[in-house]
């Protein structure tokens, strides 16, 4: 089977790789569709944490069961994902039900070889029911599913103001969650294409330009100088990350979803004042993966309105660094498999 390895940043390699044989307790995907996430554009750049060379690559996945045990409920043939946080079952995270952030887990595409491949074996106890949904929806679960996470970590409550800061897939999808979830939602990026996408394509009222001298005015307008009772950070940006702090109520939970390799800081006064709390919020759980599946079956999430690009497998190598370029537009690149 054809398999796509980023050998060094910035650097691809096809490989031929022998197809997975069969596992006890293991399961065979014939994959069709890989959307490409921020974790595999900062390997790519070599600026991802927990990472190393060469690396296959590819989390956010659907195909076709080639191969399963009956005895689990799915069947060979049916439309599948999976959760791609391979977790111990055993640490201290696992037994108190937080599986998304086990102390020895590993990532597909980050700790170990993902799937832009053609054939990839997973876990049986990872394995999602498709529940008649398309492959493109279905490789688009798992990063609306950090979303959901990073919502159900802030305990969103309706009507209240949540402030999504940067508008990538990530930051998309939470504010889809977050409206679900009952919340004024507001969005927060540097570029003025990626706001309008937001106001467009998902219906987010407000928005306001990052970085701005007048962002933090902007934001107690709409609050009606409250600001944001939940403050989230997308973007994985040091800046953003240190600034956030600006943006948020007294009483205020500040959530990191993005991450990046840098310490970050800020003003502890600022921080105490408020009694904030602040989290971080890693990968997702089942729960969320199926509160996401639900919300696409019940038409609340549109998948199609975040793959901007599209392009077959073996043509990766010649577009994959141009999906960098923030000038190509892409919000999620979806590759396709015969």
């Amino acid at each position: 089977m054809q398999t796509l390895v980023c050998s060094t940043p910035g650097s691809f390699a096809w490989e031929n790789r022998e197809k997975p044989a069969s596992k006890k307790g293991h399961a065979i995907i014939r994959i069709k569709r890989i959307g490409i996430c921020g974790t595999d554009l900062h390997a790519f750049q070599g600026t991802q944490p927990f990472f190393s060379y060469p690396r296959v690559l590819g989390h956010e996945l659907s195909g076709i069961l080639e191969e399963v045990n009956p005895a689990t409920g799915f069947a060979a043939g049916e439309a599948v994902t999976f959760i791609p946080y391979l977790n111990c079952g055993t640490c201290i995270a696992c037994r108190r039900g937080k599986p998304n952030c086990c102390a020895k887990i590993n990532v597909c595409g980050v700790h170990i070889d993902g799937g832009m491949t053609e054939y990839f074996q997973v876990p049986e106890y990872a394995l999602i029911h498709g529940q008649g949904l398309g492959f493109d929806s279905l490789a688009l679960v798992e990063p609306l599913a950090i979303g959901a996470h990073g919502v159900r970590r802030a305990a969103v409550e309706k009507d209240e103001f949540v402030l999504v800061i940067g508008a990538g897939p990530i930051g998309l999808g939470t504010m889809e969650l977050a409206r679900i979830a009952g919340a004024q939602v507001i969005a927060m990026d540097i570029s003025e294409s990626r706001l309008e996408f937001c106001r467009k394509q998902l219906g987010i009222q407000h928005t306001i330009v990052a970085g701005k001298p007048e962002s933090v005015q902007q934001l107690a307008d709409i609050t009606g100088g409250d600001m944001a009772t939940v403050v989230i950070d997308a973007t994985g940006n040091l800046r953003a990350i240190n600034e956030g702090i600006h943006y948020l109520a007294h009483g205020g939970r500040y959530v990191l979803i993005g991450l990046q390799k840098e310490a970050f800081s800020f003003s502890h006064p600022e921080f105490h004042k408020r009694e904030s709390t602040l989290m971080s919020s890693r990968n997702a759980t089942r729960e969320d993966f199926d509160l996401v599946i639900d919300s696409i079956r019940k038409g609340r999430i549109k998948p199609e309105n975040y793959i901007t690009h599209r392009t077959k497998f073996e043509q990766v190598p010649a577009v994959f660094e141009s999906w960098l370029n923030p000038a190509t537009g892409v919000i999620k690149a979806m590759i396709e498999l015969d």
